[in-house]
């Protein structure tokens, strides 16, 4: 004899009240907003995974060029190229996240305006696919450490705290601009252009210790700190890890998580009067 579900009572307070557990009970609401994305993303496309596969390849080609070559940073280096695309593995990662989040409220109103459901499962599903083109450039990643003959080393079992920091950098910032964007849709341009600057500000093409007298300030940059670490956990033992900066990079990456989970909590009960 089958149990008789749990019934679910609205009313007024009762999501400040229980927030929290709703997310539990709304877990396979996550999980089909999540393949939903991602079969949008992959199914019945022409460039879905090439489109995954080109993007970081061609910026890891030209990060080489500018700073490879006509800076000459990778002078004497055959695997600078790997070191390159080591850093371009995370900023993906990072990328895709935020672009997916701060989008996710007003691509999906359709829901937020009907039907009651923690909204926070919304930006927490779109990093589903942000998580399946990580992959897919991960592959692209292993294939070019066969050809440069980088094998790994026991670090790479460090690599998913890493790319744990990378989404919670993603999902805080996220947060705040989703919300933003809700009520200011002019805050849909300001990720793209912060992303821009964003790929220029992280020591993508560079190793944070050519620069010693400026690796604090690089580190105010959390993303630094991700990009620092895949290459730890990547590549040989040539790379260190900066537990100063690596520390900065965590306090600021929990401070933009707990500040963005207050916004977007504070601002979300408005969120079907106004979008």
């Amino acid at each position: 004899m089958t149990q008789p579900s749990e019934e679910l009572v609205l009313e007024a307070g009762r999501a400040e009240r229980h927030y929290w557990l709703d997310l539990w009970r709304y877990r396979e609401l996550l999980y089909i907003l999540a393949w939903r994305d991602v079969a949008v993303r992959y199914k019945q496309t022409v460039l879905g995974v090439a489109w995954a596969l080109v993007q970081p390849l061609m910026t890891m080609v030209i990060f080489s060029f500018v700073f490879g070559t006509l800076a000459g940073l990778g002078k004497g280096d055959p695997r600078y190229p790997l070191m390159v695309m080591a850093g371009v593995l995370p900023w993906q990662l990072f990328a895709a996240g935020l672009s997916g989040t701060s989008a996710s409220l007003v691509g999906n109103a359709h829901l937020v305006e009907k039907i009651y459901f923690p909204r926070l499962l919304i930006p927490l599903s779109s990093l589903a696919v942000a998580l399946v083109d990580f992959l897919v450039v991960l592959v692209l990643y292993a294939a070019m450490a066969v050809y440069f003959g980088q094998a790994p080393t026991l670090r790479v079992f460090a690599l998913p705290g890493f790319l744990l920091l990378a989404l919670v950098i993603a999902l805080g910032a996220g947060l705040w601009f989703t919300a933003l964007t809700v009520k200011y849709r002019d805050f849909r341009h300001v990720v793209p252009f912060l992303l821009q600057v964003g790929v220029f500000l992280s020591p993508i093409g560079f190793r944070t210790d050519i620069l010693p007298n400026w690796r604090d300030v690089l580190y105010l940059n959390p993303m630094s700190a991700v990009i620092d670490g895949f290459r730890w956990c990547l590549l040989e033992a040539n790379t260190e890890l900066y537990w100063r900066g690596l520390a900065t990079s965590l306090v600021i990456a929990a401070a933009l998580l707990a500040s963005g989970l207050w916004f977007f909590r504070r601002t979300e009960r408005g969120f079907a009067d106004v979008i």
